[in-house]
């Protein structure tokens, strides 16, 4: 492929990848995201295509691993094209009868097929498994279509129009009054709106300007950003450029964290096949436009998903933030205005150029456009990516989509907006996912984890577990920050632990309210989300915990008794050889005692029992 110099070219070049495409031809698509391969996709890729050759089939079947599909839980995934046959958890050994039954034969392989957790009933098509049925993917939409490392994939599909609409038909001020009319707002966190952040950037005084890709994805459970890097870099790349265009940058960086290895080798392919293209550098498809961009690796500090703490990392400090104003739009990297929006946020950007602000903003709220990201995990059958419009209420994800909690038990919580969002109860899934309801609800949207939790999930120590992840990523420089979060984490520690005291709760409750106030950054200021939140909604496990030293989820070990039922107990002495600490006594086939003052509430000699003789209990009774 030579440079292209135009926009002709360009086009002219799309017409010639189209060309070639057959679409009736029979295309096998393998999921090839992180979570695929790490259920072997790698390994089912090269079976298709070791059988497709020894079958003679590889010129008549085309073969493709494609972007995360984003049904995880059923992965490797696989889908056969025009048709688009789904096939779930596919193994090395189901290969030569796909291509023998479903490929050549035109039979369907049906203990491979998707079953309704429901009704029960086989489904044959993607996009009608209610997972799907139940969305609307415009980000997501291409990601099991396209190839990631291939740029003819992403053109072929439309990619790359958006930029020669902005570069042939808008002046920068109308690009960022079409973004200010869409809605679009960041889809990293606060929900700021993206055309303004824009406009007061593009205001900014300085001839260098700066846009930068935020892919510090640091909330445990969430994978969206990852997901969209690894699986259409392009799109990311086109609204950076589109983005650039619109300020007066002509120097982008990609932020990535250090633990994305996929990620950062599809974006490095991107950029140099974009590159070699003629889509990156000088003069941009003939235009007076200049544009390039680099990759910064982040070595894993949560904190520097914060814009100024991202800045200072990418120049070579310590990812700490600084005091705001001046925000980086106006002093950003290298002293200079910069743009930083994170990875959703780009991607939208080429769809609402191409599509229109007006088409945009009839997704979702009034005040919360178009569609998000999240990722469904924890105490959930369908776990994977999601993408709904704004407004859906969370019932709709959590069962619609998510099918609910397995193993017949029931949700008791959601934790929405990363470790600082909050935990939402069972009661309030009714609430539409905008930014206002779930604000206001005492969580927040941020970048879209979403983490489910049933009835086998102890609310206090849920809260503990974040405030521990929290004060271990603070950066220090606040004192409210580092000691808050500290002191929080101490006194949930001494409630699971059963010595907790009712005084604890106003503590908890005053602490988390002086460090939301007087902390610096958005990780301060949200760190006590997850124990507010489980006060507000679940103070009944708290005051449990402390008066009656119990844990109705059976979960914090302190509170925990292991007793040998001597009805039930046959003296096999199974548990006895299974406990690792020697606790247990008893002569063989008689009842067995555990001596409690040893006992380190394992829970082996619990899981091992075929009896059901040892009892577990939680409570001072």
């Amino acid at each position: 492929m030579n440079k292209l110099e135009s926009i002709h070219q360009l086009d002219d070049w799309r017409t010639k990848i189209l060309s070639q495409y057959d679409i009736n031809k029979i295309c096998i698509t393998v999921c090839g995201g992180s979570g695929c391969r790490a259920s072997r996709a790698q390994e089912v890729t090269e079976a298709f295509k070791k059988e497709l050759k020894e079958q003679k089939l590889s010129k008549k079947v085309d073969l493709k691993q494609t972007g995360c599909h984003g049904f995880c839980e059923h992965g490797p995934l696989v889908v056969i094209h025009p048709e688009k046959i789904f096939y779930q958890n596919i193994t090395v050994q189901d290969i030569p009868e796909i291509i023998t039954e479903t490929i050549t034969e035109g039979k369907i392989i049906e203990r491979l097929l998707y079953s309704d957790s429901i009704t029960g009933k086989k489904i044959k098509k993607e996009d009608e498994i209610p997972f799907y049925e139940n969305q609307q993917r415009i980000v997501l939409a291409n990601n099991g279509l396209i190839d990631p490392t291939s740029i003819e994939d992403y053109i072929a599909l439309g990619g790359y129009k958006s930029l020669t609409i902005t570069l042939s038909e808008l002046k920068p001020e109308e690009i960022i009054e079409i973004i200010k009319k869409s809605g679009l707002r960041g889809r990293g966190g606060a929900g700021f709106p993206t055309g303004f952040k824009w406009d007061f950037c593009k205001r900014a005084k300085g001839d260098i300007k700066y846009v930068i890709c935020n892919g510090d994805e640091g909330d445990p459970g969430a994978y969206m950003d990852r997901s969209v890097l690894e699986s259409n870099p392009h799109c990311i790349l086109e609204g950076m450029m589109i983005g650039a265009y619109a300020i007066g940058a002509t120097e982008g960086w990609f932020y990535v964290r250090h633990e994305y290895p996929l990620a950062v080798e599809h974006i490095t392919i991107a950029i140099e096949k974009a590159r070699k293209a003629g889509l990156l550098g000088k003069n941009i498809l003939g235009s007076n436009f200049d544009f390039d961009v680099k990759i910064a690796k982040g070595a894993g500090a949560f904190v520097c998903g914060e814009e100024t703490a991202l800045i200072a990392s990418i120049e070579g400090k310590r990812g700490v933030p600084r005091q705001r104003p001046p925000f980086p739009a106006q002093h950003g990297l290298f002293g200079k205005p910069t743009v930083i929006n994170n990875v959703e946020t780009w991607a939208n950007i080429p769809i609402i150029i191409e599509k229109g602000e007006d088409w945009f903003a009839e997704i979702g709220t009034k005040t919360s456009k178009g569609t998000k990201i999240f990722s469904l995990v924890g105490k959930v059958k369908n776990s994977g990516l999601v993408e709904v419009p704004m407004g859906v209420s969370l019932n709709k994800v959590i069962f619609d989509i998510g099918g609910g909690a397995p193993e017949g038990k029931s949700v008791k919580a959601i934790q929405i907006g990363g470790p600082s969002g909050g935990c939402i109860p069972a009661e309030l899934f009714h609430l539409p996912i905008d930014y206002e309801s779930l604000i206001d609800a005492g969580a927040i949207m941020g970048s879209g984890g979403l983490i489910v939790m049933d009835e086998s999930t102890c609310m206090v120590d849920i809260a503990r577990y974040f405030t521990d992840f929290l004060q271990n990523e603070s950066c220090g420089k606040c004192s409210s920050c580092r000691e808050g979060t500290q002191r929080m984490y101490e006194i949930l520690t001494d409630i699971i632990e059963g010595q907790g005291k009712e005084e604890d709760l106003e503590l908890l409750k005053e602490l988390g309210k002086v460090v939301r106030m007087t902390s610096m950054c958005g990780l301060g200021q949200t760190s006590a989300n997850p124990v507010l939140s489980t006060l507000k909604y679940f103070q009944d496990e708290y005051i449990e915990h402390i008066k009656e030293k119990k844990c109705r989820a059976g979960v914090c070990k302190a509170l925990i008794r292991y007793k040998i039922d001597p009805e039930k107990c046959t003296g096999c002495a199974l548990c006895k050889k299974s406990c690792p600490q020697e606790t247990i006594t008893g002569k063989s086939k008689q009842p067995h005692s555990i001596i409690q003052e040893k006992c380190i509430k394992c829970g082996i000699c619990y899981d091992s029992c075929k009896f059901k003789a040892i009892v577990k209990t939680t409570g001072e009774a």
